[in-house]
């Protein structure tokens, strides 16, 4: 199977955070990864590859080296995507005798595309089994909810850019009648388990469409949740790929990007720091060879970007554009948004020109500054040079979105080709990798 069917296998398996995450920790555990538990005293061996999770929905895998540990090799991507979380009173009677789901707008989606497709939902669910909690992904996988739009006889502006009232709007309909309890009867259904055992829900809505191939040679992809699934695939399958270098490679995907970063699993958490600090207790360090390690390491983080739009190329700076299937993007801006700097983006530029990976820069038009990312947050709490990267995508943060078929390749190269690296100053302050 070639990189783009496999990652469009993770894509359409991965319908949400929950999901992403358990494709991701299965993949791992396939390779040999041990799962520790953050609830127990951890002992680790030389070259064996760990998995630790978080929330469901967060990860981070590493790999202890066979020689002494003297620094991290980190990428962090994310595991979630715009999209619409559902109510735990989800069942909403409506005008019609219809039946509609109540929910919320989840990060800054554009939400018009929803509208008139088949959806479905998905995610995990807590229920009570013996004197246990425990939780439990669920998929309704077939086509079950559509968010109706307006005829234009009726709503003239409808081409007009008119807004939408998430409240009004944008609730998606389940079927027809008012019997009380039917969705929740689904949902206990789906989690193979009786409905007074189920004590509560965390589920998304999702559409059903499938990752395909466009374009006249095949050149692009479109697909649901590309931001950020298709880094995550990318780094993860580096990752793996890799081969045992000086330095400790280590993999994280964290959950709630689009929403800020400040939960538990979250990017602007402990959890990566938790982590990297037990790997070194277990590893024999103490706190001097614990902050050496740390200025001894580097992060990759790898995060979409905006490819220069044909419609319009206005909203690109002029000097500095990505293109589809162009290479790997190194972002940069002037107020530290994003992370790279000259010695960041040096670094990752020479690793790409080795793994023989196209790259390019991307900088936001000056009067359009871009948000946060997972880089300047995590830095916040572990202070290592860091690149932000990502793939050149269209339509970000759409129910569907496009990107360069040939790129995800490249990410998978540069990653195989950096977590393979040793990274390490000298002593005059040159970077060794």
């Amino acid at each position: 199977m070639d990189t783009v069917q496999k990652l469009f296998r993770f894509l359409d398996e991965s319908p949400t955070c929950y999901h992403a995450a358990a494709n991701a920790k299965a993949a791992l555990t396939a390779a040999g990864a041990v799962e520790l538990r953050e609830s127990e005293q951890w002992k680790l061996e030389k070259g064996t590859l760990y998995i630790v999770e978080r929330g469901d929905s967060a990860l981070v895998a590493f790999r202890v080296p066979e020689g002494p540990l003297h620094g991290f090799l980190m990428a962090a991507s994310h595991s979630d995507s715009p999209t619409f979380k559902v109510r735990e009173t989800a069942e909403a009677a409506s005008a019609g005798n219809t039946l509609r789901l109540s929910v919320e707008p989840y990060g800054g989606g554009v939400w018009r595309g929803w509208l008139d497709r088949p959806l479905s939902v998905a995610g995990r669910v807590m229920i009570r089994q013996g004197d246990r909690l425990v939780s439990r992904l669920v998929n309704i996988d077939r086509d079950l909810l559509v968010i109706p739009g307006v005829a234009i006889h009726m709503d003239r502006s409808v081409n007009k850019g008119a807004e939408l009232n998430p409240a009004v709007d944008l609730l998606p309909l389940l079927g027809c009648g008012k019997e009380p309890g039917t969705f929740r009867k689904l949902i206990a259904e789906a989690a193979g388990v009786r409905e007074e055992h189920l004590l509560s829900t965390e589920l998304f809505l999702y559409p059903r469409t499938k990752a395909v191939q466009t374009g006249l040679n095949g050149e692009f992809i479109v697909s649901p949740r590309l931001d950020d699934l298709q880094c995550v695939f990318g780094c993860l399958e580096g990752f793996l790929a890799a081969k045992p270098g000086g330095s400790l490679p280590v993999l994280a995907v964290f959950n709630n990007e689009e929403v800020g970063s400040n939960t538990r699993q979250g990017a602007d958490s402990t959890f990566l720091t938790d982590v990297l600090e037990r790997i070194a207790h277990g590893c024999g360090l103490d706190s001097e060879a614990w902050k050496a390690a740390v200025a001894n390491s580097f992060m990759v983080s790898a995060d979409n970007a905006h490819a220069i739009h044909p419609a319009h190329p206005e909203y690109a700076d002029k000097g500095e554009f990505p293109v589809l299937g162009g290479g790997i993007v190194i972002k940069y801006n002037a107020n530290q948004r994003y992370t790279t700097d000259a010695v960041s983006g040096a670094v990752f530029q020479a690793i790409c020109q080795e793994a023989g990976v196209p790259v390019q820069r991307y900088s936001n038009r000056a009067d359009l500054p871009g948000g946060s990312t997972l880089g300047n947050i995590s830095t916040a709490h572990l202070s290592v040079p860091t690149v932000d990267i990502g793939l050149p995508q269209l339509a970000m943060h759409s129910v569907c979105e496009t990107a360069g078929a040939a790129d995800t390749d490249h990410l998978v190269k540069a990653m195989t080709a950096y977590f393979s690296r040793d990274f390490h100053r000298d002593r005059d302050g040159g970077i060794v990798f």
